[in-house]
Protein backbone atom coordinates (compact mmCIF):
# COMPACT_ATOMS: atom_id res chain seq x y z
CA UNK A 1 0.00 0.00 0.00
CA UNK A 2 1.31 3.43 -1.02
CA UNK A 3 1.44 5.99 2.01
CA UNK A 4 0.54 9.63 0.81
CA UNK A 5 1.91 12.32 2.31
CA UNK A 6 -0.11 15.53 3.36
CA UNK A 7 1.15 18.88 3.56
CA UNK A 8 -0.50 21.18 5.58
CA UNK A 9 -1.17 25.05 3.63
CA UNK A 10 2.39 26.46 4.07
CA UNK A 11 1.67 30.02 5.28
CA UNK A 12 4.15 32.68 3.94
CA UNK A 13 5.18 35.66 5.08
CA UNK A 14 5.90 38.85 2.64
CA UNK A 15 5.81 41.55 5.39
CA UNK A 16 9.34 43.51 5.48
CA UNK A 17 10.56 46.00 7.62
CA UNK A 18 12.57 48.84 6.10
CA UNK A 19 14.47 51.45 8.70
CA UNK A 20 11.31 51.12 10.80
CA UNK A 21 8.63 51.40 7.67
CA UNK A 22 6.51 48.40 8.11
CA UNK A 23 5.35 46.82 4.47
CA UNK A 24 2.93 43.92 4.78
CA UNK A 25 5.20 43.12 0.91
CA UNK A 26 8.22 44.21 0.11
CA UNK A 27 6.32 45.78 -3.44
CA UNK A 28 6.16 49.54 -4.37
CA UNK A 29 6.20 51.79 -7.33
CA UNK A 30 9.32 53.38 -8.50
CA UNK A 31 9.10 57.05 -7.89
CA UNK A 32 8.35 59.00 -11.05
CA UNK A 33 6.61 55.75 -12.55
CA UNK A 34 3.37 56.15 -10.64
CA UNK A 35 2.49 59.81 -10.52
CA UNK A 36 0.29 60.33 -7.03
CA UNK A 37 -1.55 56.95 -6.92
CA UNK A 38 -4.81 58.24 -8.73
CA UNK A 39 -4.62 56.75 -12.15
CA UNK A 40 -3.59 53.46 -10.79
CA UNK A 41 -6.49 52.90 -8.14
CA UNK A 42 -9.28 52.42 -11.63
CA UNK A 43 -6.96 48.98 -12.07
CA UNK A 44 -5.95 47.42 -8.37
CA UNK A 45 -6.76 47.96 -4.82
CA UNK A 46 -3.81 50.13 -3.72
CA UNK A 47 -3.65 48.59 -0.43
CA UNK A 48 -2.71 45.45 -2.26
CA UNK A 49 0.99 47.62 -2.24
CA UNK A 50 3.61 47.69 0.37
CA UNK A 51 4.53 51.04 0.01
CA UNK A 52 3.61 53.88 -2.47
CA UNK A 53 6.96 55.88 -2.92
CA UNK A 54 5.46 59.58 -4.74
CA UNK A 55 6.77 61.17 -7.93
CA UNK A 56 9.86 62.97 -6.96
CA UNK A 57 8.66 66.74 -5.76
CA UNK A 58 11.00 69.62 -5.62
CA UNK A 59 10.34 73.22 -3.08
CA UNK A 60 8.51 75.47 -5.90
CA UNK A 61 6.53 73.92 -8.87
CA UNK A 62 8.27 72.50 -11.85
CA UNK A 63 7.40 72.36 -15.36
CA UNK A 64 10.16 70.13 -16.08
CA UNK A 65 11.71 70.04 -19.58
CA UNK A 66 10.39 70.95 -22.83
CA UNK A 67 8.93 67.58 -24.85
CA UNK A 68 9.95 65.44 -26.42
CA UNK A 69 10.58 63.64 -22.91
CA UNK A 70 10.41 60.23 -23.76
CA UNK A 71 12.01 57.86 -26.24
CA UNK A 72 11.29 54.21 -26.74
CA UNK A 73 14.84 52.04 -26.86
CA UNK A 74 15.51 48.16 -27.02
CA UNK A 75 13.89 46.80 -23.84
CA UNK A 76 14.12 49.85 -22.41
CA UNK A 77 12.63 54.10 -22.69
CA UNK A 78 14.86 57.07 -22.81
CA UNK A 79 13.27 59.68 -20.71
CA UNK A 80 14.31 63.93 -19.65
CA UNK A 81 10.71 64.71 -18.15
CA UNK A 82 13.08 67.19 -15.60
CA UNK A 83 10.52 66.52 -12.27
CA UNK A 84 7.68 68.23 -13.45
CA UNK A 85 5.83 68.75 -10.26
CA UNK A 86 3.22 70.98 -8.05
CA UNK A 87 5.75 71.66 -5.52
CA UNK A 88 5.91 71.11 -1.89
CA UNK A 89 3.04 73.16 -0.75
CA UNK A 90 0.39 71.70 -3.13
CA UNK A 91 1.65 68.67 -2.62
CA UNK A 92 0.78 68.60 0.69
CA UNK A 93 -2.38 70.22 0.55
CA UNK A 94 -3.82 68.72 -2.78
CA UNK A 95 -1.88 65.09 -3.22
CA UNK A 96 -1.34 64.03 0.30
CA UNK A 97 -5.28 63.12 1.10
CA UNK A 98 -5.31 61.27 -1.70
CA UNK A 99 -2.73 59.39 -0.84
CA UNK A 100 -3.50 58.46 3.03
CA UNK A 101 -6.82 56.59 1.50
CA UNK A 102 -5.18 53.14 0.62
CA UNK A 103 -3.66 53.39 4.45
CA UNK A 104 -0.27 52.34 3.51
CA UNK A 105 3.08 53.38 3.86
CA UNK A 106 4.08 56.78 1.93
CA UNK A 107 7.54 57.49 1.43
CA UNK A 108 7.85 60.92 -0.20
CA UNK A 109 10.33 61.40 -3.10
CA UNK A 110 11.91 64.59 -2.55
CA UNK A 111 14.60 66.49 -4.82
CA UNK A 112 16.66 69.49 -5.04
CA UNK A 113 19.50 71.82 -6.84
CA UNK A 114 21.11 72.46 -3.66
CA UNK A 115 21.55 71.37 0.43
CA UNK A 116 18.72 73.91 1.67
CA UNK A 117 15.82 72.96 -0.78
CA UNK A 118 16.51 69.31 0.65
CA UNK A 119 15.84 70.89 4.10
CA UNK A 120 13.49 73.33 3.31
CA UNK A 121 11.50 70.60 1.98
CA UNK A 122 12.07 68.03 4.84
CA UNK A 123 11.23 71.02 7.10
CA UNK A 124 7.45 71.27 5.00
CA UNK A 125 6.96 67.71 5.72
CA UNK A 126 7.14 68.02 9.20
CA UNK A 127 4.33 66.82 11.42
CA UNK A 128 2.39 65.97 7.58
CA UNK A 129 -0.05 63.22 8.47
CA UNK A 130 0.83 60.04 6.59
CA UNK A 131 4.02 60.22 6.00
CA UNK A 132 6.29 57.35 7.02
CA UNK A 133 9.85 58.62 5.59
CA UNK A 134 11.61 60.57 2.71
CA UNK A 135 13.11 59.24 -0.04
CA UNK A 136 16.27 61.84 -0.98
CA UNK A 137 16.59 61.52 -4.17
CA UNK A 138 20.17 63.18 -5.14
CA UNK A 139 20.82 60.96 -8.57
CA UNK A 140 18.02 62.45 -10.95
CA UNK A 141 19.81 62.98 -14.13
CA UNK A 142 17.23 65.47 -15.62
CA UNK A 143 17.18 68.00 -12.58
CA UNK A 144 18.52 70.50 -15.28
CA UNK A 145 17.37 72.17 -18.42
CA UNK A 146 20.09 72.50 -20.99
CA UNK A 147 23.16 74.29 -19.18
CA UNK A 148 25.18 75.61 -22.47
CA UNK A 149 23.77 78.97 -22.76
CA UNK A 150 24.95 80.05 -19.24
CA UNK A 151 27.80 82.00 -18.81
CA UNK A 152 30.79 79.63 -18.15
CA UNK A 153 30.98 80.67 -14.77
CA UNK A 154 27.88 80.17 -13.54
CA UNK A 155 27.42 77.21 -15.70
CA UNK A 156 30.40 75.82 -13.58
CA UNK A 157 28.62 76.23 -10.77
CA UNK A 158 25.42 74.25 -11.88
CA UNK A 159 27.61 71.47 -13.15
CA UNK A 160 29.27 70.89 -9.83
CA UNK A 161 25.66 70.89 -8.64
CA UNK A 162 24.14 68.88 -10.56
CA UNK A 163 23.79 65.61 -9.25
CA UNK A 164 24.79 65.32 -5.04
CA UNK A 165 24.97 61.05 -5.74
CA UNK A 166 28.51 61.03 -7.68
CA UNK A 167 30.29 62.74 -5.18
CA UNK A 168 31.01 61.55 -1.83
CA UNK A 169 30.99 64.56 0.13
CA UNK A 170 28.47 66.05 -1.41
CA UNK A 171 26.17 62.94 -0.57
CA UNK A 172 27.32 62.80 2.95
CA UNK A 173 26.87 66.64 2.99
CA UNK A 174 22.87 66.30 2.04
CA UNK A 175 22.33 63.36 4.22
CA UNK A 176 23.66 65.06 6.83
CA UNK A 177 22.19 68.12 6.67
CA UNK A 178 18.81 66.61 6.24
CA UNK A 179 19.35 63.80 9.01
CA UNK A 180 19.30 66.78 11.68
CA UNK A 181 15.66 68.00 11.23
CA UNK A 182 13.90 64.72 10.77
CA UNK A 183 13.27 61.53 12.57
CA UNK A 184 11.70 60.26 9.94
CA UNK A 185 13.56 57.24 7.97
CA UNK A 186 15.78 58.59 5.67
CA UNK A 187 16.39 56.61 1.95
CA UNK A 188 19.23 58.06 -0.23
CA UNK A 189 18.69 57.09 -3.93
CA UNK A 190 21.86 56.47 -5.43
CA UNK A 191 22.97 56.61 -9.17
CA UNK A 192 24.52 54.42 -11.55
CA UNK A 193 26.83 57.25 -13.36
CA UNK A 194 29.47 56.49 -10.94
CA UNK A 195 33.10 55.03 -10.64
CA UNK A 196 31.91 53.01 -7.98
CA UNK A 197 28.49 52.77 -6.07
CA UNK A 198 30.08 51.46 -2.70
CA UNK A 199 31.95 54.51 -2.28
CA UNK A 200 28.44 56.75 -2.36
CA UNK A 201 26.64 54.01 -0.36
CA UNK A 202 29.20 54.41 2.73
CA UNK A 203 29.28 58.26 2.58
CA UNK A 204 25.86 58.33 2.91
CA UNK A 205 25.29 55.52 5.24
CA UNK A 206 28.24 57.40 7.62
CA UNK A 207 26.14 59.83 7.21
CA UNK A 208 22.99 58.95 8.53
CA UNK A 209 20.53 57.23 5.71
CA UNK A 210 18.94 54.58 6.95
CA UNK A 211 18.39 52.92 3.84
CA UNK A 212 19.80 53.32 0.31
CA UNK A 213 17.69 52.65 -2.69
CA UNK A 214 19.25 51.52 -6.26
CA UNK A 215 19.70 52.09 -9.47
CA UNK A 216 18.31 55.33 -10.50
CA UNK A 217 18.56 55.95 -14.49
CA UNK A 218 21.80 55.24 -16.11
CA UNK A 219 22.72 57.95 -19.13
CA UNK A 220 21.52 57.72 -22.65
CA UNK A 221 20.75 59.15 -25.70
CA UNK A 222 18.97 58.84 -28.75
CA UNK A 223 20.05 59.85 -32.52
CA UNK A 224 17.39 60.76 -35.26
CA UNK A 225 19.97 60.21 -37.86
CA UNK A 226 17.64 61.59 -40.83
CA UNK A 227 17.88 64.85 -39.04
CA UNK A 228 21.01 63.88 -37.28
CA UNK A 229 19.48 65.78 -33.81
CA UNK A 230 19.15 64.17 -30.25
CA UNK A 231 15.67 62.41 -29.84
CA UNK A 232 15.27 64.09 -26.77
CA UNK A 233 15.05 67.97 -26.04
CA UNK A 234 17.60 67.48 -23.44
CA UNK A 235 20.01 65.62 -25.73
CA UNK A 236 20.44 63.05 -22.94
CA UNK A 237 17.85 61.03 -20.67
CA UNK A 238 17.79 58.63 -17.86
CA UNK A 239 17.65 54.98 -19.43
CA UNK A 240 14.84 52.55 -17.71
CA UNK A 241 13.31 49.30 -18.09
CA UNK A 242 14.84 45.52 -18.74
CA UNK A 243 17.92 47.13 -20.33
CA UNK A 244 19.69 48.10 -17.14
CA UNK A 245 18.52 45.24 -15.09
CA UNK A 246 22.16 43.22 -15.28
CA UNK A 247 23.52 46.76 -14.03
CA UNK A 248 21.30 47.37 -10.93
CA UNK A 249 21.81 43.77 -10.43
CA UNK A 250 25.12 44.30 -10.29
CA UNK A 251 25.24 47.75 -8.05
CA UNK A 252 22.89 46.13 -5.55
CA UNK A 253 25.06 42.76 -4.45
CA UNK A 254 28.38 45.40 -4.64
CA UNK A 255 26.38 47.65 -2.00
CA UNK A 256 25.26 44.51 -0.41
CA UNK A 257 28.21 43.74 0.31
CA UNK A 258 29.24 47.00 1.93
CA UNK A 259 26.81 48.09 3.79
CA UNK A 260 24.46 47.30 6.74
CA UNK A 261 21.27 49.33 5.94
CA UNK A 262 18.18 47.89 3.90
CA UNK A 263 18.13 48.06 0.15
CA UNK A 264 15.31 48.80 -1.73
CA UNK A 265 16.45 47.39 -5.29
CA UNK A 266 14.90 48.44 -8.61
CA UNK A 267 15.82 48.57 -12.61
CA UNK A 268 13.97 46.38 -15.21
CA UNK A 269 11.87 44.55 -12.89
CA UNK A 270 8.91 43.45 -14.75
CA UNK A 271 8.18 40.49 -12.99
CA UNK A 272 8.16 38.07 -9.95
CA UNK A 273 11.54 36.30 -11.08
CA UNK A 274 13.15 39.79 -11.99
CA UNK A 275 12.01 40.93 -8.34
CA UNK A 276 13.38 37.91 -6.96
CA UNK A 277 16.44 38.08 -8.12
CA UNK A 278 17.55 41.45 -6.99
CA UNK A 279 16.02 40.14 -3.30
CA UNK A 280 18.49 36.99 -3.74
CA UNK A 281 21.48 39.94 -4.64
CA UNK A 282 20.33 41.24 -1.06
CA UNK A 283 17.58 43.95 -1.65
CA UNK A 284 14.70 43.81 1.34
CA UNK A 285 12.48 45.43 -0.89
CA UNK A 286 11.87 46.16 -4.46
CA UNK A 287 10.48 49.03 -6.47
CA UNK A 288 8.76 48.73 -9.98
CA UNK A 289 8.83 51.26 -12.37
CA UNK A 290 8.66 51.32 -16.23
CA UNK A 291 6.80 48.57 -16.02
CA UNK A 292 3.76 50.07 -15.02
CA UNK A 293 3.77 51.81 -18.47
CA UNK A 294 3.21 48.46 -19.77
CA UNK A 295 1.12 46.70 -17.53
CA UNK A 296 -0.61 48.93 -14.88
CA UNK A 297 -1.41 45.59 -12.81
CA UNK A 298 2.30 45.05 -12.66
CA UNK A 299 2.86 45.34 -8.82
CA UNK A 300 -0.01 42.69 -7.79
CA UNK A 301 0.95 40.64 -10.47
CA UNK A 302 4.80 40.41 -9.35
CA UNK A 303 3.60 39.90 -5.29
CA UNK A 304 0.93 37.36 -6.45
CA UNK A 305 4.08 35.61 -7.93
CA UNK A 306 6.14 36.24 -5.05
CA UNK A 307 3.47 34.55 -2.90
CA UNK A 308 3.58 31.86 -5.49
CA UNK A 309 7.44 30.92 -5.15
CA UNK A 310 7.81 31.00 -1.57
CA UNK A 311 4.82 28.40 -1.77
CA UNK A 312 6.35 26.17 -4.38
CA UNK A 313 10.19 26.40 -2.61
CA UNK A 314 8.87 26.11 0.74
CA UNK A 315 9.77 29.35 1.86
CA UNK A 316 8.02 30.51 5.14
CA UNK A 317 9.34 34.40 5.25
CA UNK A 318 10.35 36.44 2.72
CA UNK A 319 13.49 37.90 4.10
CA UNK A 320 15.34 34.21 4.20
CA UNK A 321 15.62 35.03 0.32
CA UNK A 322 17.65 38.43 1.29
CA UNK A 323 21.21 38.26 0.13
CA UNK A 324 20.90 34.57 -0.09
CA UNK A 325 22.88 34.53 -3.69
CA UNK A 326 25.23 31.54 -4.16
CA UNK A 327 28.35 33.08 -5.25
CA UNK A 328 32.44 32.93 -4.84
Amino acid sequence: MKLTTHHSPLTTDLSVNIAGIKMKNPVMCGSGTFAFGEEYAEFFDLKEMGAIVTKTITLKPRKGNPPPRIKETYSGMLNCIGLQNPGTEAFIRDKMPVLRKPGIPIIVSIGGETEQEYTDITRELKGVRGVSGIELNISCPNLHPHLSPLPSRERKEKERLRMFAQDEKAAAGVVRRVRRITRLPLIVKLSPNVTDIKIIARAVERAGADAVSLINTPLGMAINLEKRTPCLSNTTGGLSGPAIKPIALRMVREVYNTVRIPIIGMGGIMDARDALEFMVCGAKAVAVGTANFVNPRAIPEIIDGIRKYMVENRIKKIGLLVGSLKAK
